[in-house]
């Protein structure tokens, strides 16, 4: 089963009998999931299981849910909040779904244009790579990618991000919902961080909060948004966000949570046409041929996609259509004095203030 059929089966959208049992049948997958993941993590928090220290503070910043909560933006923006006072930083990802032996994945490949200082390592043994950022690399603090889950690399700070337009991941656990760890987890967070906040209303930030807080107890809260920087055009130079206005556009992406990003999109521009592909995916010339025939039948300006997309793609038109990348970047919007302070902690002792 494919990811968008999968995702239609658990959301209830699939009709019929057999989609019916295999609800039920997922459901029954779950319990044994919630089992093992509660053992585990009282495995850590006994001792039972080990967690391996390093000599630097790490930064974790990670999720309750599978998909796009938007991680990559966060992890930036906490990279470089260290390199502007001075730190050697190195962020450290398990490396899904790498371009093959040796290579990395989108994600780095946004990063590494983003943060063209900040080393990054992949590897599904992160404890392996964090001692290379700390005895090879000199690095002074780690930012560890989707940590919330690897709890064999000790963390001096969790982030945990959730996404305003679906925080709870369907409100169940894999493999009948989206949650990776019972709401209940998230008392191990040392700050909860609300992505996407402005696509929703004011209430329902609230009773995110709200339901969090009756599971896991009081929390530390930052309410952030994914705020457009720039147009990123293949080989040429940026253009700014206002270059949208009035233009007739076809979007499309291969993200953990595309309804971010054409929510995003329908605010800048006139959007014609939208196509989602499953998160990381691998463009191939096929899929360039279906997107060029459908951009061109839309009778658009430009073709938009994310920062993420288009480092696979790495082409500046789809037949004949410009193509462009919504380059964004996190915003603080509530709780930027509790972020910082919650970082400033964990700064090498001669950087404190």
């Amino acid at each position: 089963m494919d990811e968008s059929a999968y995702l239609r089966l658990i959301r209830g959208e699939t009709p019929g009998v057999a989609a019916h049992a295999g609800r039920i049948g997922l459901s029954v997958a779950s319990l044994g999931y919630r089992l093992a993941v509660n053992f585990r993590n009282l495995g850590f928090d006994r001792g039972w299981l080990e967690s391996h220290a390093v000599a630097t503070p790490v930064v974790a910043v990670g999720n309750l849910t599978t998909g796009g909560t938007g991680k990559t933006p966060m992890v930036e923006w906490v990279a470089r909040w260290y390199r502007e006072r001075g730190v050697r930083v190195a962020i450290l990802s398990r490396g899904y779904r790498k371009d093959g032996e040796g290579g990395v994945n989108d994600e780095a490949l946004v990063l590494e244009e983003n943060l063209p200082d900040v080393p990054h390592l992949q590897d599904p043994d992160r404890v392996a790579i964090a001692r290379v950022a700390v005895e090879e690399l000199e690095s002074e603090l780690l930012v560890l990618d989707d940590g919330f889950q690897h709890r064999r690399l000790s963390r001096d700070l969790d982030i945990v991000l959730l996404d305003a337009l679906d925080p709870f991941g369907l409100g169940r656990l894999l493999p009948r919902g989206l949650l990776r760890e019972p709401l209940t987890s998230l008392k191990r967070a040392g700050v909860v961080v609300i992505t996407r906040s402005d696509l929703v209303s004011p209430e329902v930030c609230q009773n995110l909060r709200e339901e969090a807080e009756r599971r896991a107890g009081k929390l530390r809260w930052v309410t952030t948004r994914h705020a457009p920087v720039e147009i990123i055009c293949q080989g040429a130079s940026p253009e700014p966000v206002e270059t949208l206005r009035c233009k007739k556009v076809a979007a499309f992406c291969g993200i953990g949570n595309p309804e971010g990003f054409r929510r995003t999109t329908e605010l800048l521009c006139g959007l014609r046409g939208f196509r989602t592909f499953p998160d990381h995916h691998g463009y191939t010339a096929a899929d360039v041929a279906v997107l060029t025939e459908w951009v061109r039948s839309l009778d658009v300006d430009l073709a938009l996609t994310t920062q993420k997309d288009l480092v696979k793609l790495r082409a500046a038109s789809l037949g004949g259509v410009p193509l462009r990348a919504l380059r964004v970047g996190l915003e603080v919007i509530e709780g930027s004095d509790l972020l910082e302070s919650a970082l400033a902690e964990h700064l090498p002792t001669g950087l404190r203030k």
